[in-house]
């Protein structure tokens, strides 16, 4: 048995071989999407397939509670060398888009398989519709590329070489796939070294032993915190802008549930799976990693020294019914997952937010745009296709200090790609990359600045497509008297006679000359902004953070010549009406709420699981044509009357719609 100690060194040692596997595998990769962005995992995992490592400095931070099981067991008779792989969302709820290529490795010590090794790597493209594979406006999933269910890559050592062909046949930049796949069976092979490494240090049975004992001591974390939590039930909504060309906004509820040392995270009323491609594959797990995304963010936040492994899944239950679009079924689109899974970071953190207000921050902004651009090489006359950048926005304010500044907070995983490196490797030429001024939202503690970016294309028909676009219409929101972020925005040409807003569309066709301009939400603020020191805003309007007009209005400081009025502030704060209540979310959640209650939608989901699945999201829709002029629960009963006057065959819900009294 393993004591305190020696598990801590072994924990060390895991950490290390998981390093190890993300440095071979970022400094042999090809695309900069992921030698630079960083969008890739790696992580070791036991005879089961449960993650028992993943590096803390390199890669996504998504993946700490991912099990491989169920891909594992559809491949057989695994031998040395062996290296199977999946992209396809719907075989076994590994991958969950298909750009997203997963392999993994057995590891035989004395003819025995003792552990594995995994990961995956983003593919700039994997064919489909749009160059990247991603657009929120695809509809089914095979419009987003080539899928593999899971299969042998690697047969004892050697690439399946019909396979590869298919893939880059298949494919926009074949290379570019190709050379990463190679650079992630690198680092798996690394982790194999370094597993073996560790068997032979500790022993075979003490190693076994010991990966076991790391998953039970991060279960054991977990639920040492939440036993220091109160027993409740606590209920959080938030919005993604919209859910397909309808516009209409895509909800995420959850009702979290705390008793003793265990919690319950039911979906039930969230939206019915769309007709966009926003669904998140979860295949109904409950304990999947990609719904629990938020709860490693929370629980990393009360305690840093958390192993992060899938033992921190065990005291956790996700309730996601059937056809929601938390669950979708096959064929629904699944390509733009990563949308819908910052917001479900947002309803996860609101959630805890009400548990422990004194120990979480505001909102991040939940909005990491990623930018392709599909141009022509003026210079080489060759097509080119790349990840320009991640614009990314604002961590909330937290309990004791500022949000991080254009880090994403909960997707600052998601690096900085060198505008000199870009513009090596892309034919494009930036005007602007930096933090845009009055995004953060005021509060005791200022929400972190928003990043805002724009470039020049030169090719006739140059193909944009900027995924995750979110948060121009919802706001990051606010707590404890801090004030909702700004929205993030996308402009053809700003400040030009014929600039165009784009709002969430998500893909552009550009001409030569033409300048795209992107900018993210800023980071909600947190506590009352009136007790802000003055010289924190007069040192952020110095800093451009802030502009002297939001000194006044939001800060209640008054600069003269850049100096604090003191007089002039005590006044003015005197005569600002704090904000109330836990939350801010901003004048356009509150005007949408005030027709959308949530007898509203508890209304619209009764209706909605009482259909076909195949119905639910077409009835959603004709819902919302008729809801004008109406509001609440009685509004939505009259507008699904009509829509089943309209259409005969609509089926009756399968239980009776009893609206309540608002």
């Amino acid at each position: 048995m393993f004591d305190r100690m020696n598990l801590q060194v072994l924990a060390n040692h895991v950490r290390a071989a998981a390093e190890n596997m993300a440095h071979t595998l970022q400094r042999t990769a090809h695309s900069a999407f992921v030698k630079e962005t960083e969008d890739f995992t790696v992580m070791l995992m036991n005879r089961k397939g449960e993650t028992f490592g993943v590096p803390m400095e390199l890669g996504a931070t998504w993946y700490p509670g991912l099990t491989y099981g169920r891909a594992i067991a559809m491949v057989e008779d695994y031998k040395p060398g062996d290296i199977a792989f999946t992209n396809d969302p719907y075989s076994c709820y590994v991958a969950t888009h298909a750009p997203d290529t997963h392999l993994w490795k057995p590891v035989f010590h004395e003819g025995e398989i003792v552990a594995w090794t995994g990961g995956h790597i983003h593919n700039t493209d994997m064919g489909g519709a749009v160059p990247a594979s991603l657009s929120r406006a695809l509809t089914e999933i095979h419009q987003e590329g080539i899928r593999f269910p899971p299969m042998k890559l690697v047969n004892e050592g050697v690439f399946d070489e019909q396979i590869l062909r298919i893939m880059t046949t298949n494919v926009r930049k074949p290379d570019l796939n190709v050379g990463d796949i190679k650079a992630l069976v690198g680092a798996l092979n690394t982790g194999e070294r370094k597993i073996l490494a560790m068997i032979e240090k500790f022993g075979r049975d003490a190693f076994l032993d010991g990966v076991e004992a790391l998953l039970d001591h991060a279960e054991a974390q977990a639920r040492d915190m939440l036993r220091a939590m109160p027993d409740g039930v606590w209920e959080f909504a938030d919005y993604a802008d919209e859910d397909s060309v309808e516009a209409n906004p895509c909800r995420l509820n959850v009702t979290l549930t705390i008793r003793g040392d265990e919690a319950v995270l039911d979906f039930t009323g969230s939206d019915p799976q769309l007709a966009s491609s926003l669904n998140v594959p979860s295949g109904g797990d409950p304990r999947h990693t990609i719904l629990l995304v938020g709860v490693y963010y929370v629980l990393y936040t009360l305690n840093p020294k958390i192993l992060l492994n899938t033992g921190l899944t065990r005291p956790f239950t996700c309730i996601t019914p059937e056809g929601t679009v938390l669950n979708p079924v096959f064929p629904a689109a699944v390509g733009m997952r990563s949308l819908t899974c910052a917001r479900l970071r947002s309803v996860i953190f609101g959630a805890f937010s009400q548990v422990l207000p004194d120990r979480l921050p505001a909102a991040p902004a939940g909005n990491n745009c990623i930018v392709n651009v599909m141009t022509t090489d003026e210079r080489t006359r060759r097509t080119v296709i790349a990840a320009v950048n991640p614009v990314v926005g604002g961590g909330g304010g937290m309990p004791h200090r500022d949000g991080a500044n254009g880090s994403g907070a909960d997707a600052a995983y998601l690096r900085n790609t060198p505008i000199e490196i870009t513009e090596t490797e892309t034919p494009v030429e930036f005007i602007r990359y930096g933090l845009a001024r009055d995004s953060g939202g005021a509060g005791r503690w200022r929400g972190g600045l928003a990043t805002e970016m724009a470039f020049r294309v030169f090719a006739p028909d140059s193909r944009i497509t900027a995924r995750n676009r979110d948060r121009s219409f919802f706001r990051p929101w606010g707590v404890l008297g801090g004030r909702a972020a700004g929205l993030s925005d996308m402009v053809v040409n700003p400040g030009s006679p014929d600039a165009r807003r784009l709002g969430n569309i998500d893909t552009a066709v550009l001409q030569p000359g033409d300048v795209l301009a992107i900018r993210s939400a800023g980071g909600g603020g947190r506590g009352d902004p009136r007790e802000r020191e003055p010289w924190r805003v007069a040192r952020d309007v110095a800093r451009s953070y802030v502009s002297a007009a939001a000194a006044e209005t939001e800060y209640g400081v008054v600069l003269r010549d850049g100096e604090v009025d003191e007089a002039a502030t005590a006044a003015l704060r005197r005569a600002q009406v704090p904000h109330r209540g836990h939350f801010h979310f901003g004048p356009e959640r509150d005007g949408y709420e005030a027709q959308w209650t949530r007898e509203a939608y508890a209304t619209l989901t009764a209706i909605l699981a009482g259909l076909p699945i195949h119905w639910r999201f077409f009835t959603k829709t004709e819902i919302f044509r008729r809801m004008k002029g109406r509001a609440g629960a009685q509004g939505v009963a009259q507008s699904f009357a009509e829509a089943r006057a309209r259409f005969p065959n609509l089926p009756a819900p399968a239980t009776t719609i009893r609206v309540a009294a608002e």
